[in-house]
């Protein structure tokens, strides 16, 4: 049997396995697809290759890697093996849909069947949906439809696990350069990392999660979008009665709410979920050029902002709560359109998720589903106080505000005015203010505009703007 790996690159608690594995001997296949790989940025390839190389320590060296197109390349193995079945989870994304239709019917027409078993979620996108059959649109009502449906327990690894030999392939990818540091990839990294956070993390995380400095969340993210872990083997270990796994388990729950989007609405991944949104007129020209430099470089001159971008740059990561403070800032002080920081985001990270990640920007550029209104617009300095109170976030990634005292770490251009110089730290590249009125303009533009009510007003309601 073909077991046709994608995001499952583990042996534990993989459905698909498992029903290869009952089939008979496996010859496990990994496809590299150009559109996915060449799309990818340096860290997710570097993690992928790493990973795939685990992989095919842990199958005894017969993991079989080809580079084409997914539905020429099985339809060649399967005609070489004279395999009749290739397993394979389900995907959900626009592209992979579009794939594993390719894939299925190429097949089918050599006589070979295409079984999908299992996904990359504890709950399938489209599987829960309101009372009426119509999908959500809010997480909330999404997350507690989410927890009644459930998920089975983890599946062990096959008791009986027979690999054979495949035909040539390409080899295991050379992991590519990366001037990010990434994490340990594979499975058994994953349980590591898994077991260090439920050790010292998971019940301090509802107290410790806003707090970038601290570094107290999971960084499973790469693992659960790989299938390095599968998010049933991390649910099993949560216990809900607890403020702080119920919390994290809502986290999990974030990111097949926006799975469930995506898959219900394909073209949210590239346009606006609110339509009247795309009326919001954006920025463009050298200046507009010259300002996504800056951000993407972490020299905005706002601290919070330019440690987020060169954690980015250094880790491939960057804590959530920042991610949100970034993303505000090149939408709403800089006014650019929200599909250019989800592009840089998606090419720097090694988390990089499709769903997670787009519709992330969306909600706080006010465009999608469950979005924060866009009259509210993160101040970096406010934020930065509130979030890394003693600059330790800060200091980490911008060294040249370690001599700056903590209660000006997040304003260090006022410290002009005194003898100690923010060690070259620039000036901000705008007035937040200023861009904060006029961001507001263009909501009101926009909304007026409009044929409906954007998010966060409703005709014949109390303006918002208006306060």
């Amino acid at each position: 049997m073909v077991w046709w790996v994608r995001r499952d690159l583990r042996l534990e608690d993989n459905p698909a396995l498992a029903e290869a594995a009952g089939e008979g001997a496996v010859v496990p296949v990994f496809v590299l697809d150009e559109k996915l790989w060449g799309s990818s940025g340096a860290p997710r390839r570097a993690f992928l290759a790493g990973a795939l190389a685990e992989l095919e320590r842990a199958s005894g060296g017969h993991l079989l890697v080809r580079r084409g197109e997914p539905a020429t390349e099985l339809a060649a193995v399967c005609e070489q093996l004279r395999a009749a079945l290739v397993v394979a989870a389900a995907d959900f994304g626009p592209y992979a849909r579009r794939r594993d239709e390719a894939v299925g019917a190429a097949l089918a027409g050599a006589g070979v069947e295409l079984r999908l078993v299992g996904s990359p979620y504890a709950v399938e996108p489209g599987r829960v949906r309101k009372a009426d059959g119509t999908a959500f649109r809010v997480f909330t009502p999404y997350s507690r439809a989410w927890v009644a449906h459930g998920w089975g327990p983890p599946l062990p690894r096959p008791e009986r696990l027979d690999w054979a030999e495949g035909p040539g392939g390409v080899g295991v990818p050379a992991v590519p350069a990366t001037a990010a540091s990434i994490p340990e990839p594979g499975e058994a990294a994953a349980r590591r990392r898994f077991e260090a956070f439920l050790r010292d993390g998971l019940d301090s995380y509802a107290e410790e999660r806003n707090d970038p400095g601290a570094d107290r969340t999971s960084r499973l993210s790469p693992y659960l979008h790989f299938g390095c872990l599968h998010p049933r083997t991390l649910l099993a270990r949560v216990d809900a009665r607890r403020r702080s796994h119920a919390t994290w388990r809502s986290e999990l729950c974030w990111r097949e709410f926006y799975a469930d989007v995506l898959w219900h609405q394909p073209d949210s991944a590239r346009t606006s979920l609110q339509a009247g949104m795309e009326r919001m007129r954006v920025d463009s020209g050298p200046l507009a050029e010259a300002r996504f430099a800056a951000w993407c470089e972490g020299r905005t001159g706002y601290p919070i902002v330019d440690a987020g971008m060169r954690q980015l740059r250094t880790e491939a990561w960057m804590h959530n709560r920042v991610r949100m403070i970034a993303a505000s800032f090149l939408v709403k002080d800089l006014h650019l359109d929200w599909r250019r920081g989800a592009r840089w985001f998606m090419s720097q990270l090694v988390d990089g998720d499709l769903a997670s990640n787009n519709h992330g920007w969306q909600w706080v550029a006010g465009t999608g589903t469950d979005a924060a209104p866009y009259y509210r617009v993160f101040n970096p300095v406010l934020q930065g106080r509130k979030f890394d109170p003693t600059g330790a976030y800060v200091r980490r990634y911008l060294p040249e505000l370690s001599g700056v005292p903590d209660e000006a770490v997040h304003a260090p251009w006022e410290m002009r005015r005194r003898p100690l110089d923010a060690g070259g730290y620039p000036d901000p590249i705008v007035d937040h203010h200023a861009e904060r009125n006029e961001a507001l303009a263009r909501y009101a533009e926009a909304r007026d505009g409009a044929e409906h009510p954007l998010p966060g007003w409703e005709a014949g309601g109390r303006d918002p703007l208006r306060r």
